[in-house]
């Protein structure tokens, strides 16, 4: 096979592709606003070795051996003048496999993006914790970056970043900036945030909260004057907040949900939906800290809070059903689009009329 890794890396770039995907038995491929596109011929798995060989070369000559004893490996590496590469190496069927995102050098304009002022001006807390959630590839580490940059262009902070693997580099601007790697900086999550507490941080961005003693830790960050930012793959502030005390011992979870209905101060859910013009836009849900969703959260009625956002008249809450319909009425999805990713199908149904 003559095609090297260098030029369709090139290629997929400059066709604005999100996502690369090297799999035996199917021709290289990429995403373009959700459509995938195949070039040249099926990949054997001789070739998949060969180009994955070539993507650990270019990554600084990473050992490829512990992916190859493992089965799986996750980094991220640059090519100057053309951008960041995230991959995720993994073996399947016996053949080894990749899939690589693409992460421009630059973080876009949020307002390009489509990100609202509301989850922008939660940059503005100082301390407790913002949950940015939504299916992967939904656009959560971008939101979270423009985040950061924010804080980091009008704040004089010490930030902590912990991502596994790093995404958009960020620059010393007003703010102070340290990015650790998880598996090449540190061990793990959880041995990089005891530390971070160590380092007199203002601003704790945490990747993913994958266990009880991580989401324990941040919490006790939050608790004590951090502000913590993080992710989790759940859709809707009522699914986040259920996902998190159960992951505790059911003799823990009233502890839990009274801790977190302290630290909490914002969830905002997030899913990229395809517009009438074949590229996508996110949509967002916003829920706000309030005493009522407080006390829902401490008293174990989780399940009301979609009823306090999906009524909500305030301009910076807002269900992920009525920014569907907003998106609907600014005619940039379809009234099929809109239905297929709410939550209450029947509410939107009479509300789009």
């Amino acid at each position: 096979m003559n095609i090297q890794a260098a030029d369709f890396l090139e290629s997929a770039t400059r066709a604005n592709a999100s996502d690369i995907f090297i799999i035996a038995g199917l021709p290289l491929t990429y995403k373009v606003n959700g459509i995938l596109h195949s070039e040249g011929d099926r990949l054997m798995p001789a070739d998949t070795e060969h180009l994955i060989r070539q993507i650990f070369e270019l990554s600084g000559h990473r050992p490829i051996q512990r992916f190859l004893d493992t089965g799986d490996d996750d980094f991220s590496f640059a090519i100057p003048g053309l951008s960041r590469f995230r991959v995720s190496t993994y073996k399947q069927r016996g053949s080894l496999a990749a899939v690589i995102r693409i992460i421009a050098f630059e973080l876009p304009d949020p307002n390009d993006l489509g990100i609202p002022p509301a989850v922008l001006r939660l940059t503005d807390m100082t301390k407790g914790m913002i949950l940015v959630t939504g299916p992967a590839g939904s656009g959560k580490s971008t939101t979270l970056s423009c985040l950061i940059d924010r804080i980091n262009s009008s704040r004089q902070d010490h930030i902590i970043t912990l991502e596994d693997p790093l995404e958009f580099l960020h620059r010393h601007k007003k703010s102070i900036v340290s990015q650790r790697e998880i598996a090449t900086d540190t061990d793990n999550y959880l041995t990089a945030l005891r530390s971070a507490l160590r380092q007199s941080p203002d601003v704790i961005l945490l990747g993913e909260m994958r266990d009880h003693e991580t989401i324990q830790t941040a919490m006790t960050a939050a608790e004590t004057g951090h502000l913590v930012l993080s992710s989790l793959h759940t859709i809707g502030a009522a699914n986040t907040i259920s996902r998190i005390i159960d992951v505790f011992d059911p003799s823990q979870q009233h502890q839990i949900a009274v801790q977190l209905s302290m630290v909490l101060r914002a969830v905002v859910s997030q899913q990229l939906v395809p517009t009438v013009h074949g590229s996508m836009v996110p949509a967002f849900e916003i829920m706000i800290m309030t005493p009522a969703i407080s006390n829902m959260i401490r008293d174990n009625k989780t399940h009301q809070i979609e009823g306090i956002i999906y009524t909500s008249a305030k301009d910076d809450m807002i269900s992920m059903d009525n920014s569907l319909l907003k998106l609907y009425r600014n005619r940039q999805i379809t009234k099929e689009t809109a239905l297929h990713y709410c939550t209450n199908p029947d509410m939107l149904q009479k509300k789009l009329g």
